[in-house]
């Protein structure tokens, strides 16, 4: 994949993003998902690119050519669940009704005492997790991000919460101290969410199917994964309409190991793997896909595509590397 997500300019000034959480938090989630509309319509007439690059998505997983109605409810989408990231991190949870699927399955990974791994992608609401607070409150989340990207949007939402803001492990950080946070994290038994459906520009990728075409998913999540050796959960939150989550965990591994030797037929197997449960999510809830950009690009094929780690090296070594680029982006916050 092109580094074409990453050149896109954030959307939207910091004036009309502290509009928008500010009528939420004042008015109300019913006066502000009214403004949303216009706010909506107007992304739509002048976001060229993304306007473009979600037609295209929405014709191929809708199978038949997409019309700017859907394309609106695409955006339109997007725009609710970034509103509802002002309650969300105000942990006002009264005003959702959220479905939680798979938390039994979750919790035995948890009581095993040794970190989960939750991996999620830009699929729907990646903060509508914080519901696990009132689950397990005994149980950290920390959630890696890379808080230079959609800076103005991120540090808005920090501001509503410093509390969970400073729960976050900054992507943009050098990759030991990446590691090492990480690996603290799973020691003291923390739920560590990221998401690992986007390639960063110039890292090892691998290439799995995905809506019926080949796509690049990034190796750093799962070398990251082989290393701790932690319990591997997907996490899904997909908006629904209205006040309505569903927040579904599925089991993926009791722990990752890559030897070497077997490192070429391991991880293009797990990549795929996690590439069709994604699909299965997306196909579920197609309007909750949020990015906006062409996923199945390939543009600069210099990259290494599956064994990041140089002859020699020990996994460990090639892990640290990929933490530097472990999450693609705001953990949601695009």
């Amino acid at each position: 994949m092109s580094a074409q997500w990453k050149r896109r300019r954030e959307a939207g000034a910091r004036w009309a993003i502290a509009a928008i959480c500010w009528i939420g938090r004042y008015g109300g989630r019913a006066v502000a998902r009214a403004v949303l509309y216009p706010v909506s319509f107007y992304f739509l007439l002048r976001r060229r690119e993304e306007r473009r690059d979600s037609r295209a998505y929405l014709s191929r997983v809708l199978g038949r050519p997409a019309g700017w109605r859907e394309v609106f409810r695409h955006i339109h989408t997007f725009s609710q669940t970034i509103l509802d990231r002002v309650f969300l991190l105000s942990e006002d949870m009264r005003r959702f009704d959220v479905r939680i699927e798979g938390l039994d399955a979750l919790h035995r990974q948890i009581e095993r005492g040794r970190g989960v791994l939750l991996f999620g992608s830009h699929l729907g609401s990646f903060e509508v997790l914080r519901v696990l607070s009132r689950q397990r409150p005994d149980v950290p989340i920390r959630v890696l991000l890379d808080k230079g990207h959609s800076a103005s949007l991120t540090s808005l939402l920090d501001a509503l919460n410093p509390e969970i803001a400073a729960t976050v492990i900054d992507a943009g950080q050098d990759g030991p101290s990446i590691m090492l946070a990480i690996q603290e994290a799973a020691a003291q038994g923390a739920m560590i969410a990221l998401l690992v459906d986007r390639t960063q520009p110039g890292e090892p990728f691998g290439v799995a199917p995905f809506l019926g075409a080949p796509a690049r998913f990034p190796t750093a999540p799962w070398l990251v994964a082989s290393v701790l050796k932690i319990p591997v959960m997907l996490a899904f939150g997909l908006y629904r309409g209205g006040n309505r989550y569903d927040l579904v965990f599925e089991p993926f591994s009791d722990g990752i190991d890559l030897p070497r030797r077997e490192r070429a037929a391991a991880l293009p197997a797990l990549i795929r793997g996690y590439a069709a449960r994604l699909e299965h999510r997306v196909r579920s809830a197609p309007y909750n896909w949020f990015n906006f950009y062409d996923f199945w690009e390939h543009g600069d094929d210099r990259v290494e595509r599956t064994d990041p780690a140089p002859r020699g090296a020990s996994p460990g070594d090639g892990a640290v590397r990929a933490a530097a680029v472990v999450g693609g982006g705001a953990a949601g916050r695009d």
